[in-house]
């Protein structure tokens, strides 16, 4: 079983509010919202990229007698 449950959370929002006092959360939480939302959106673009990158378009020619002649010596 894997993840943090109720507990875990609760005893690590006490360390949190032990450690940092409760003037400095409000901050934190915020400055940590911010990160989050700017690092999704790097990702986004990212992924945005790569997906743009992987469209190619390719067309088929012909084997048209002209295109296999020899430019003289």
């Amino acid at each position: 079983m894997s993840g943090i449950g109720a507990t875990g959370f609760i005893l690590l929002a006490l360390v949190a509010l032990l450690l940092f006092g409760p003037n400095k959360l409000p901050e934190l939480g915020r400055a940590f919202g911010r990160t989050l939302k700017e690092f999704k959106a790097g990702a986004r673009d990212m992924m945005d990229d790569d997906k743009d990158n992987k469209r190619v378009e390719v067309t088929r020619t012909e084997n048209i007698e002209s295109d296999n002649k020899r430019l003289p010596d």
